[in-house]
């Protein structure tokens, strides 16, 4: 019998090793601390697939008396099932957090306890929902993402994968905002338009940016790629690729070709402007 455990460990560590790696992490938590071992089964050691523990964690944390768990569970199970991009992008979210953030030292933790990561993965369901023409269903999870993580992420922003929202509180990004993948973003950060216009009016943020904590990037602009906005930072001007923006209003500070600013996670600026 223990054979046969092995070999379904060794096959599941080979075809999904972060789903593998975290089930270790939660058998770990179940044995150090018995007041947690409920919760490690529960959200992990009781599922046979990285999706199922997910839409199980973020149903926990969402449902309602009026709109419970179990029909939001069963809902995000039914959406993984048939967009398997998302799981991609989730465990992609997942191991951005697990490199960029020296507060996380195991893929669990983000799983578990990060409300950037869970309100991420929250609203590339209500994205799914808000494509397929159940709007309704899709502002009711946002409204609840808000409710409990404070992150109010409109459900028709376009999101890419690899992305770190980092504590998360305040973070708001509006409909019509785009980030590409591999973006970095700290708490109290701010997509939005500059006023009451419609149609496409908030930011363009492009591939490996770095928006450092508090900043507001406002109107129908682009930030380039490889880009880093100082924390406080009021950006109303597109910024360059490889450009470091602060101020308010932002200005350019330096252009640094060759950086990773999402990755280095670095928002001091130096002397010499970088």
């Amino acid at each position: 019998m223990r054979d046969v455990m092995s070999q379904a460990a060794e096959k599941l560590a080979v075809c999904d090793p972060l789903w593998a790696a975290l089930r270790v992490q939660a058998q770990e938590i179940a044995e150090s601390d018995s007041t947690l071992a409920s919760l490690a089964h529960s959200t992990i050691l009781g599922h046979q697939r990285f999706e199922q523990a997910l839409a199980y964690r973020l149903a926990q944390k969402l449902g309602t008396q009026d709109v419970t768990a179990m029909t939001i569970r069963e809902m995000m199970s039914e959406i993984y099932a048939s967009e398997p991009d998302l799981a991609v992008a989730a465990r992609a979210d997942l191991v951005a957090v697990y490199e960029r953030d020296p507060a996380c030292r195991r893929y669990i933790e983000p799983f578990l306890f990060f409300k950037g990561y869970q309100a991420l993965q929250s609203y590339r369901v209500a994205h799914s929902l808000w494509k397929s023409g159940r709007r309704d269903f899709a502002l009711f999870l946002q409204s609840r993402v808000s409710e409990q993580f404070t992150v109010d992420i409109h459900p028709a922003a376009r999101i890419g994968r690899g992305i770190m929202m980092d504590h998360a509180t305040g973070v708001v990004i509006g409909e019509t905002a785009v980030v590409e993948d591999d973006v970095s973003i700290l708490h109290g950060v701010t997509l939005g338009g500059t006023g009451k216009e419609e149609g496409d009016r908030h930011p363009k943020i492009r591939r490996g940016v770095l928006i450092a904590a508090g900043a507001k990037v406002l109107g129908n602009i682009e930030v380039g790629e490889c880009a880093k906005i100082a924390a406080g930072s009021v950006v109303l001007r597109a910024v360059p690729r490889c450009a470091t923006v602060a101020g308010v209003p932002a200005r350019v500070i330096s252009i640094a070709e060759g950086c990773q600013p999402s990755r280095e996670m670095d928002q001091a600026i130096s002397d010499d402007g970088r």
